[in-house]
């Protein structure tokens, strides 16, 4: 039987049918896509004052992921199709590309020419490119940077930062709320000459300090807590001014760095301190001082100290993210840094901030600075493609997932999807990012990886960079890192699965 001329079975007018039903629902989405995403890549074109196809590319994804795709995921995937979960970069030319082929199985033509291969891969080239200006070369045997916090001794041991270059560091990050300006600008040229050793620039990143909201002085006197724990069901007063004390109202008493967040706390206000580690909520507030009931702690209890971290996520905090000591850094920032670490981001108007004292202090820079946004405020979250719009009239712009901060801010239990929500996000905009906070922490510290961190390190291979923390194994955990994300590289693009051929069975 000549199979061109005789006639459809039933099953197979059936499947046509489905086939150009299913057509019919990608086309009308992506029509809505184009529709929706019209008025966002308007208002990034205003935020960023030009156009910007990454931008572009930006806003269709945002209008995509408004939908609801799983079913007709599962529909493409039946067909052989992709299954469009991996078209941050490139949201258009996927749904053309998986539009071609549907119209090819419907038997009808195609509604839009299927993408040239140098166009269909455009956004990962714009995101190498962002990436190589704002963190340097890729490694030779891995696609993921690292970045190391220098501790302060390393101005005046050359050969760590040597040891560090070596093994493998890429990037060398400065936390300018240590230290002082003498000792980051021997860091900067111990780094350069390092650098010049191992034969690759390495880039340094100087980390403002920004507002830190943390405690003061404290007072865990009273005579039925000798152990000076926190505890579920304890309370805990903040002042605002003077010195802490304890009553019958409250156990603990606390003083904080930054007087004027007591004042904006409000009844039912959550506050968290030391990275989450005790969460407790606002149960009254008086003039100058908020008593708070601690509602979870760590097995135990935890200790009330000074300068340990407070994270308000409920509370409209007001303040500038660039502080008077800020101001006076960026001397030395400008001077020595590839790359500016700013704190505290939260709108648009505060890039605006740091650009206008950039300006103000930076006027014989020859070479562009990096501006590197940490995220660690829930209206950064909410406002991080505005902030990613506005940054492209600074120039080279990358996003720090401050997974610590974020963590504390949202919940240890939102933490998990919001990493991968930002890393899509920045994906789609052509940002490199950078995973923060608490990488190979047992390993820096006592020599010994867990078992969850060395997954927790192998998932940072999809982001463009990944920060390691100063401690006594950091060089061993630089050298472990690098053999982790090169063999990751073998096995991971973004969040495409590449199939080196395997040979352990």
């Amino acid at each position: 039987m000549n199979i061109d001329t005789a006639p459809m079975s039933a099953a197979g007018e059936d499947a046509a049918n489905d086939d150009n039903a299913l057509f019919e629902t990608l086309l009308s989405l992506r029509a809505a896509v184009v529709e929706e995403a019209a008025p966002l890549a308007e208002r990034f074109r205003r935020e960023a004052g030009r156009e910007d196809a990454a931008l572009d590319n930006l806003a269709h994804y945002l209008a995509l992921r408004r939908h609801e795709l799983r079913p007709l995921q599962r529909q493409l995937m039946r067909r052989g199709l992709s299954s469009l979960g991996r078209l941050e970069g490139r949201v258009l030319s996927t749904l053309d590309a998986v539009l071609a082929a549907l119209a090819a199985l419907a038997g009808r033509p195609a509604p839009f020419p299927l993408p040239e291969e140098t166009a269909f891969f455009a956004g990962e080239a714009r995101l190498d490119a962002a990436a190589l200006a704002s963190l340097g070369p890729e490694p030779q045997d891995r696609y993921t940077r690292i970045m190391v916090t220098l501790p302060g001794e390393a101005a005046e041991n050359p050969g760590l930062i040597l040891a560090l270059a070596k093994a493998g560091m890429d990037v060398a990050r400065i936390n300018c709320a240590h230290d002082t300006p003498e000792a980051w600008k021997a860091m900067t040229d111990h780094v350069r000459r390092a650098g010049a050793a191992v034969g690759r620039p390495i880039a340094v990143l100087m980390d403002i300090a920004g507002p830190k909201i943390r405690t003061g002085a404290v007072l865990p006197m009273r005579k039925d807590k000798p152990s000076g724990r926190l505890l579920p069901g304890d309370t805990l007063r903040l002042v605002a001014h003077g010195e802490p004390r304890v009553d019958e109202a409250a156990l603990f008493s606390a003083a904080v760095s930054l007087p004027e967040i007591v004042t904006r706390l409000a009844l039912g206000h959550r506050v968290r301190y030391d990275d989450g580690k005790v969460e407790a909520v606002v149960e009254s507030v008086r003039e100058g001082e908020a008593i708070l009931r601690i509602l979870h702690t760590r097995p135990g209890g935890t200790k009330l100290k000074p300068e340990k971290g407070i994270n308000l996520p409920d509370t409209a905090l007001g303040l500038s993210p660039l502080t008077a000591k800020d101001d006076a850094d960026l001397a030395t920032v400008i001077e020595c840094a590839d790359l500016i670490g700013y704190s505290f981001v939260s709108r648009p108007e505060d890039l605006d901030l740091l650009d206008a004292a950039i300006a103000r202090h930076g006027a014989g820079r020859e070479r562009p600075l990096g501006l590197m946004a940490k995220i660690e405020r829930p209206e950064a979250v909410k406002n991080l493609p505005d902030l990613i719009a506005r940054a492209a009239r600074h120039g080279l712009f990358s996003v720090m997932i401050a997974r610590g901060d974020l963590a504390a801010e949202i919940g240890f239990e939102r933490l998990a999807e919001m990493q991968e929500e930002l890393l899509w996000i920045c994906e789609a905009a052509a940002v490199p990012a950078i995973w923060a906070t608490q990488v190979l922490e047992d390993l820096v510290r006592d020599g010994i990886p867990s078992r969850g961190e060395m997954t927790d390190a192998a998932m940072a291979a999809r982001a463009e960079c990944v920060m390691l923390n100063k401690g006594p194994a950091v060089v061993e955990a630089v050298e472990l890192l690098d053999r982790l994300l090169g063999r990751m590289s073998d096995h991971l693009d973004k969040k495409t699965p590449t199939l080196r051929a395997l040979h352990s069975w």
